[in-house]
């Protein structure tokens, strides 16, 4: 789960990102995150994965609490937030297979474990032919998919995707959602950051709209955008 509560956060003095955030997102759930550029999206995504603390409220992700969090134990938070990109930030020297197997390695899988997860999450996001290319072999929705698909391997609880098509076609951002909503609909936890209205509207979410750094409609679907 994630909430947060009167959550402020300030940058100096003269620049508050956000001022005063509530909500609440439950296990499970798929949740759209809009709003415009400067609106306080990126500090919320910062505050989730641990970069950042609140200047003042609370924020509990997946039973920690950002606020008093200790630094040995943010990388226990990370593992159970996965990220994805817009920029993607694959290994560019390293094949499909190993840049989703380097992040498990990181936080100290065995081989077993590796040789056995890896190729399901590859077919999970339709790589599952694809291992041994490099990622500048990819088109850039295969791109976007092996992200996914290292986001998604050491099993998190919750997955943020930050503009996950802003670099795709409308025909690739629609697979790309809906591989999105396969991935929901196994039990992640589906936070999506996108200024894509377009693409929000063909699928029937929860919307957070935020703006100036507060949230001014929590709504099921097209009504949010209204």
């Amino acid at each position: 789960m994630i909430e947060f509560t009167d959550v402020v956060k300030s940058y100096s003095a003269d620049t508050q990102a956000l001022k005063g955030i509530n909500m609440q997102i439950d296990d499970g759930e798929f949740v759209y995150l809009v709003g415009p550029s400067g609106s306080g999206k990126s500090t919320i995504i910062k505050l989730i994965t641990g970069e950042l603390k609140p200047t003042s409220g609370t924020v509990h992700v997946n039973g920690y609490s950002l606020e008093h969090i200790r630094r040995r134990e943010i990388p226990y938070l990370r593992r159970t937030v996965g990220v994805v990109f817009q920029d993607f930030r694959l290994i560019e020297s390293k094949s499909v297979y190993d840049n989703v197997a380097f992040a498990m390695r990181v936080i100290g899988a065995k081989t077993p474990e590796i040789r056995e997860r890896v190729p399901y999450v590859l077919d999970l996001v339709g790589l599952e032919n694809k291992g041994h290319r490099l990622p500048t072999e990819l088109s850039g929705g295969e791109q976007q998919r092996l992200a996914i698909a290292r986001a998604l391997v050491n099993n998190p609880s919750t997955i943020i995707a930050d503009e996950p098509t802003g670099n795709l076609d409308p025909e690739r951002s629609f697979e790309i959602m809906s591989l999105l909503q396969e991935i929901n609909n196994l039990g992640t936890t589906m936070l999506v950051v996108t200024h894509q209205l377009d693409l929000v509207h063909q699928f029937h979410k929860r919307v957070i709209s935020i703006d100036d750094g507060l949230v001014v409609s929590d709504e099921i679907g097209l009504e949010a955008l209204v």
